[in-house]
């Protein structure tokens, strides 16, 4: 059963959000961006919000394969893209990279205390860091959250990838690196089965409705086989897993998170949940396997 479409009403902010990176995007082909540049760290940007809904909550911890009984009290740390990105595209606002071709390259995520539910958000967001390398450039965008009572709860970095044009200057080419493998020795825990519309119905649970995830005309377009899922989908879905498998469902067992994604995962699809011994998180069709995500996690930061 999918996800109902009135859950689109709560993401009014992130729309909004999404729609000033989508402007700075045009004014960027237009010629209207910055030249130098940016200054790092960027301005802090600042948003209060109102308390997350308990019924979206309840049914985005359920979509992701979490309990919702666990909680009534807290609001799910790997939610915060749903209220993140209502701020993170101003803290990208001018920099000089083409950021219609930024990947997701992954986040860190520290919890320090536990986000109460029931209660404003009080955001921030900026520009932390920029590695350029020639070939591309990282950009850490670094989203704090938490209430009136402490700032700091949840601090959640992003790592957007922007490929860059090589310069033609008669070198030898790099050479590509060997993408990441799910590990033969690690345990299956989990298996996913993510239908066609999965990532549409995560778009609706967060607002982030970038076409690739739901029109297979704009995926196709984009390179991509079909639509393919959002990495915190991917994400969210391993956290939930962890919790379930290695804390007996205890949502305050994750306290650090650190996680890369290193290929799309192309919708419909069968993955595994895969851990081992040195906490070490991967999702992949198999052991020794293509993964889609690998990470680490941790009780204690």
């Amino acid at each position: 059963m999918g996800v109902p479409a009135r859950y689109i009403l709560h993401q009014g902010p992130v729309l909004r959000g999404l729609g000033e990176g989508a402007l700075a995007m045009l004014k960027q082909r237009m010629g209207e961006g910055a030249k130098g540049a940016p200054q790092v760290p960027g301005p802090e940007h600042r948003i209060v919000l109102p308390p997350r809904s308990p019924d979206l909550v309840r049914s985005f911890v359920r979509h992701v394969g979490g309990d919702p009984g666990s909680y009534k009290k807290i609001v799910p740390a790997h939610l915060f893209p749903q209220w993140g990105f209502a701020l993170a595209p101003r803290a990208l606002d001018g920099v000089p990279y083409p950021l219609a071709k930024a990947l997701n390259g992954g986040c860190r995520v520290v919890v320090n205390e536990d986000l109460p539910a029931g209660e404003p958000l009080h955001v921030t967001a900026r520009l932390e860091s920029i590695d350029d390398d020639g070939r591309r450039a990282v950009l850490q965008t670094r989203i704090v959250t938490g209430t009136s009572a402490r700032a700091d709860m949840i601090v959640a970095d992003l790592f957007a990838i922007i490929p860059l044009a090589r310069k033609k200057d008669g070198g030898p080419k790099p050479k590509k690196k060997e993408r990441p493998r799910v590990p033969a020795d690690t345990r299956e825990v989990l298996r996913y089965r993510l239908g066609p519309k999965a990532g549409l119905d995560f778009a609706k649970l967060t607002g982030d409705f970038n076409p690739i995830h739901w029109i297979p005309a704009a995926a196709r377009a984009s390179g991509f086989r079909n639509v393919i899922l959002h990495g915190f989908g991917t994400m969210s879905r391993a956290w939930e897993g962890i919790i379930k498998n290695v804390y007996a469902g205890d949502p305050r067992g994750i306290r650090v998170w650190d996680c890369r994604f290193t290929r799309p995962l192309v919708l419909p699809a069968k993955v595994g949940l895969y851990l081992d011994d040195a906490r070490g998180v991967y999702v992949g069709d198999a052991k020794s396997g293509p993964a889609y995500l690998v990470g680490t996690y941790g009780a204690t930061r």
